[in-house]
């Protein structure tokens, strides 16, 4: 990889136990560029043979990670955290050259998910137990946490090496050992971090990345008892099939899954603000991000202005390879996407819509698709229903608060939503009222290391970041302590 100051961060190789390898069977899985179909690489296709391996590996390294010295392990997990930081850009340009977002928006996702990393190293020498009051006469009980033990996180590949962070951060700094299964499409920034846990001197065993076949290495996971947790971002399907299998050996599991975010505009918001917020909720990460504004429900007193502001800045949107300068709007992540994409925006035009700007895959060609508004969504049309998951935003006029409300709350979806208002009293009632694990309020920024990250329903389970980040990596341990009258 030619562009990158650091050479070390390219590898086309597994990392297990602290080595480089292949699969067994010598097969491969070829990497390329959304932004010209280029080649960037190949990985390996590992299987159950490398997944055992890897699972070998870390039990072998678990006991000498979690009875390491706290102080210890957080000061080289935070010499990790430093390393990312000094080869953020290197980092970022490989993102880019994986995924497509712009450059602007992988030196973004570093510098937010590794600050879950500091987060996690601070506050993993503050996970206090208790000591709690007793009814029985002469005795105390008291808690306190320990490690849950092996760790499976299967990553996601709009955001490659920011769920990494937010998996590996939190698992590390409390004592457990990880393997970490990335995005085919977006192998390379994860073995990077690979690449680094080794540099920082993270013991091998205790920081492991597998590529390859998913059903294949999930498979030999769910069967292993040894492996105590597994954490996932992705779709809710998929979600759904992991939790099952991870049921037969009774295995914690965290999901970050699918989302399907309003963006409710009142005509009390200010409209300037809420279209500013708005645009980078929507077009961050060219729409490829779970929380993004799925669905823009603008009251209708304030509903044309409201378009007619965003589709002017929709329209100076930038489109281009996420390497160039100044490009807003990258590629989406393969041909399938286009033409998903195309057939959402076709489904609402059949059923009454209006494309308003953009509506067809962009001039460039490949991946790329134009900058998209579509007006009179409804209920009916598919991109009301399903997560666009790209640069198409859909807009649907409401009335009243509870309309506003009903819509809102009209999918099986709840991971994050947001609310445009200037009244005090309606915020309230829609921040209790909509059934969304995060929601905000005039504000375009949701995901930050101090926040507890996750939905409700059917967008998943378990906390990223925050508190109760830490909290999904230990079990909670309780002793009664009896005879302190002798």
């Amino acid at each position: 990889m030619e562009s990158l100051k650091n050479q070390s961060l390219f590898h086309t190789k597994c990392f297990i136990n602290g080595e480089w390898c292949d699969a067994d069977s010598g097969e491969v899985i070829t990497v390329t560029n959304p932004a010209d179909d280029s080649v960037l690489g190949t990985v390996p296709r590992c299987g159950a043979t490398e997944t055992r391996r890897a699972i070998d590996a870390a039990e072998k390294a678990w006991e000498g990670w979690r009875n390491m010295a706290l102080q210890d392990r957080c000061r080289i997990v935070m010499e990790w955290h430093d390393l990312i930081e000094a080869n953020k850009e290197d980092i970022a340009r490989l993102i880019t050259l994986e995924e497509g977002k712009s450059l602007v928006d992988a030196v973004g996702e570093v510098n937010q998910n590794n600050a879950h990393v500091q987060w996690c190293v601070e506050e993993a020498r503050r996970l206090y137990g208790e000591t709690i009051p007793s009814v029985i006469p002469h005795a105390r009980p008291i808690t306190w946490f320990q490690p849950i033990g092996i760790v499976f996180a299967v990553t996601p590949w709009n955001l490659p090496m920011g769920m990494i962070l937010r998996k590996a951060g939190p698992a590390l700094a409390v004592g457990c050992p990880i393997i970490i299964k990335p995005a085919s499409a977006t192998p390379y920034s994860g073995l990077a971090l690979a690449e680094l846990a080794k540099e920082a001197g993270i013991p091998n065993g205790v920081f492991n990345v597998i590529t390859g076949s998913a059903q294949s290495i999930v498979k030999e996971v769910s069967d292993d008892f040894r492996v105590r947790k597994i954490t996932f971002t992705g779709s809710t399907e998929v979600g759904k099939k992991l939790m099952e299998e991870s049921a037969r050996t009774v295995k914690r599991t965290s999901m970050e899954l699918g989302g399907n975010a309003p963006a409710v505009v009142f005509e009390d918001a200010d409209l300037d603000a809420a279209v500013d917020c708005i645009m980078t909720i929507k077009f961050r990460h060219t729409g490829q991000a779970c929380i993004a504004a799925n669905r823009i429900m603008v009251q209708r007193s304030v509903y044309d202005e409201f378009i007619r502001k965003f589709i002017d800045r929709v329209r100076k949107l930038v489109v281009g390879n996420g390497l160039t300068e100044g490009t807003d709007i990258g590629p989406v992540i393969n041909h399938h996407a286009v033409e998903f994409l195309s057939a959402l925006v076709q489904d609402a035009l059949e059923k009454g819509a209006k494309v308003v700007c953009g509506g067809k895959p962009h001039s460039l060609g490949g991946c790329f698709f134009e900058p998209t508004v579509v007006t009179g969504v409804t209920r009916d049309m598919r991109m009301f229903q399903e997560e666009i998951f790209g640069p198409v935003a859909g807009i649907t006029p409401f009335d009243t608060e509870e309309e506003a409300l009903f819509l809102a709350n009209d999918t099986r979806y709840g991971l994050a939503g947001y609310v445009y208002t200037r009244d005090l009293a309606r915020t309230f009632r829609m921040m209790e009222g909509m059934q969304y694990g995060m929601i905000g309020v005039n504000e375009r920024v949701l995901s930050i290391a101090e926040i507890p990250f996750g939905g409700i329903k059917e967008s998943g389970l378990g906390r990223e970041g925050g508190r109760a980040a830490l909290k999904e990596f230990v079990d909670v341990r309780y002793a009664m302590i009896g005879g302190l009258n002798r």
